[in-house]
């Protein structure tokens, strides 16, 4: 009996081990243009989609990131195909941080009866975009440890995206592709994220040559993102992000030449560098 209770225990360690890297995951549901008999067909979707992300092993290499997501899903209208009920949505997925992905033009049918769970062989719709913006993010995540550290994450969403578009509810999917692609080749922004994260912690370290270091590799790739993308929104929103703070940490390090590059790289939030650069000439 102690030996079957220890094997118990075991297993759900095991279990707790190997549970999702989106530790906490905040869902909202925007059901305004639905019906009240089709809001009801869905009240258990906010609590199904969280414990999709949070139960499902994303990654076993990288099993100790741990990701904050937030998940909207902005529901449009309904559709009735055959005995189905198709939901024609919108969504947005983000870590919170850095990394945010819109989407707008899902369709996909839910049965509040059945545990959400993505199956590699059988393609459903709902669980397909669930797990695509999820490899999304989790890639972005892992770039920021590792040089194209999420390109594994990156594939697999691929692979997702390509059987949404051969399945019967291609709509969006086609769009998905390119995105992936867009996102995984943009080697310049993904060398910026990964220095711009080193060198924060470099700095909070005290490390003062590593994170000038780092912030001119940043620079870098920022300049080579533009070169081989344009102005990208994924771009343009690490950007809008990271801005501020990067701005202050020039400052701080006196670094007018450097500023001086952001705000050639970034004008549209070229008053924020401005404002940092009279801080120094002071």
């Amino acid at each position: 009996m102690v030996k079957g209770w220890s094997f118990f225990f075991v297993n759900i360690l095991i279990i707790a081990t190997l549970s999702g890297q989106f530790t906490s995951v905040n869902v909202t549901i925007d059901d305004r243009l639905l019906r009240s008999e089709e809001k009801q067909d869905i009240i258990n979707l906010s609590n199904d989609v969280k414990h999709f992300f949070q139960n499902t092993t994303w990654n076993d290499t990288y099993s100790d990131i741990k990701i904050d997501l937030y998940v909207q899903i902005i529901f449009e209208s309904v559709t009735v195909k055959g005995n189905e009920t198709i939901y024609n949505s919108q969504a947005m997925f983000s870590n919170g941080k850095d990394l945010r992905y819109f989407d707008k033009s899902i369709q996909f049918y839910y049965n509040s009866s059945t545990n959400l769970y993505y199956d590699p062989v059988l393609f459903e719709p709902l669980t397909g975009f669930l797990a695509f913006y999820g490899h999304l993010i989790l890639a972005g995540e892992i770039d920021t440890y590792e040089f194209n550290g999420g390109n594994g994450s990156y594939e697999l969403a691929r692979d997702i995206a390509i059987r949404g578009s051969a399945s019967d509810y291609k709509k969006g999917w086609s769009n998905r592709i390119n995105d992936v692609d867009d996102l995984s080749r943009n080697i310049g922004l993904r060398k910026a994220r990964l220095a711009c994260y080193i060198a924060m912690d470099l700095f909070e370290e005290g490390d003062i040559d590593g994170t000038i270091k780092e912030l001119n590799i940043m620079l870098d790739g920022l300049d080579e993102s533009y070169r081989d993308i344009g102005r990208d929104n994924s771009t343009q929103y690490f950007l809008k992000v990271k801005s501020e703070r990067i701005a202050e940490v020039f400052a701080i390090l006196g670094r007018k030449e450097l500023l001086k590059d952001m705000k050639e790289l970034d004008p549209d939030r070229r008053d924020i560098y401005n404002s940092y650069l009279e801080t120094i000439s002071k």
